[in-house]
């Protein structure tokens, strides 16, 4: 029986947009799985790991049975992608005696199948405590602001993720990992949203990173206590939220700096990224000097070793002195877009508050490191 037959890209599409969140090693062997169900002209995709599930949809579908089963993601998709990308001879997956034969022109490969039935799927939640729709590539911005400021295996686990905030018309997101924090905020036009807070797990951001286009389309949100929602085009991701409370990012803002850079972006990251290079992996400290004659870049590393820079830039305020680390300061000016950045100083043992006069909802405060 023919679970689908078409061309190889029009397979390796949908195949790929559910394949990203399959881990290599599983508890359980069906979790490496991709579950396809035929049901007429259209082939459903799922995946998930159980704390993430995609679906999605291509009108692939070829015969008049409607077929389910479950085959290796990792394998299909390699096999798809070895397949030569001119060959015209379409790509058929049969079902017959438990095994999944799947060929295209002379090339022939029998998988290995187990049960649809047995595959676990999440269900959706019903009753959203907050519902609203964001374009795609609004969406994929505002991850994009932010998504470099999230911890990585920290072991306070509520880092590890991004809190995503509705308040009135207000949606914002906020990432940090105790050394330095990111928020961007957009607002939406005849809409008023419930005060709700939700932390969705950072493997779930790169995702719909990987996923989101930069287009008009749609993007509809429900937000639960435990679950998270997006569809858009044919996608369809459901998530699992991370417990836990999320620092009272508003109390770390600062306010009232009087001190104020303002320079080039492009050419303050060029700068940091020369000076970068006598940094390592333990020690990745830079001291800024600012007075009017500009900035100052300074590093000394555990050989002795020296670099410096001065760079011409409007500068407002005391002179002062202050270290931080280079990755944090690299990081965000890699995100941004706009032209000039406006860095505000408390004093040398203050956090430093990064802005953007073309991101008016984007903020970034890094804490100092004594060097």
């Amino acid at each position: 029986m023919i679970l689908f037959k078409a061309t190889r890209d029009a397979i390796l599409k949908p195949l790929q947009t559910v394949a990203g969140i399959v881990e290599r090693r599983h508890t359980l062997p069906i979790l490496a799985n991709v579950l396809m169900r035929k049901e007429g002209d259209t082939v459903r995709f799922l995946a998930t790991d159980v704390d993430i599930q995609i679906e999605t949809a291509a009108q692939l579908g070829s015969g008049d049975a409607d077929l389910a089963t479950t085959v290796s993601a990792r394998k299909l998709v390699d096999i798809l992608r070895a397949l030569p990308e001119d060959n015209d001879a379409p790509v058929t997956l049969n079902l017959a005696n438990g095994r999944a034969q799947l060929s295209a022109g002379k090339s022939r490969f029998t998988l290995q199948t187990l049960d649809a039935a047995d595959f676990p799927t999440v269900v959706p939640a019903t009753d959203p405590s907050a519902a609203f729709v964001l374009p795609q590539k609004v969406l994929r911005h505002l991850f994009q602001m932010v998504h470099f400021a999230m911890a990585q295996q920290d072991i306070r686990f509520y880092l590890n993720g991004l809190l995503l905030v509705t308040q009135d018309s207000t949606v914002r997101v906020v990432a940090t990992d105790g050394h330095r924090l990111a928020t961007c905020e957009t607002q939406l036009e005849n809409s008023e949203l419930p005060s709700h807070e939700v932390i969705v797990p950072r493997k779930s951001v790169l995702e719909l990173q990987r996923l989101l286009a930069d287009v008009d389309e749609p993007v509809e949100i429900a937000l639960t206590n435990n679950q998270a929602r997006f569809r858009f085009g044919a996608v369809d991701m459901i998530t699992k939220l991370v417990e836990g409370k999320f620092p009272d990012y508003q109390r770390v803002m600062p306010n009232g700096y009087k001190n104020q850079l303002e320079i080039e972006r492009t050419v303050l990251s060029a700068a940091l990224a020369r000076a970068s290079i006598l940094t390592s992996e333990k020690f990745k400290g830079i001291r800024l000097s600012l007075s009017d004659e500009g900035l100052g870049i300074q590093i000394t590393n555990a050989d002795q070793e020296e670099a410096s820079e001065e760079i011409a830039a409007n500068y407002y305020g005391e002179p002062i002195e202050v270290g931080f680390n280079v990755g944090y300061l690299q990081d965000v000016l890699a995100n941004l877009k706009s032209d000039k950045v406006l860095i505000a100083f408390g004093d040398a043992n203050s956090s430093a508050l990064l802005t953007s006069e073309d991101e008016p909802g984007f903020r970034y405060v890094v804490m100092p490191m004594r060097i």
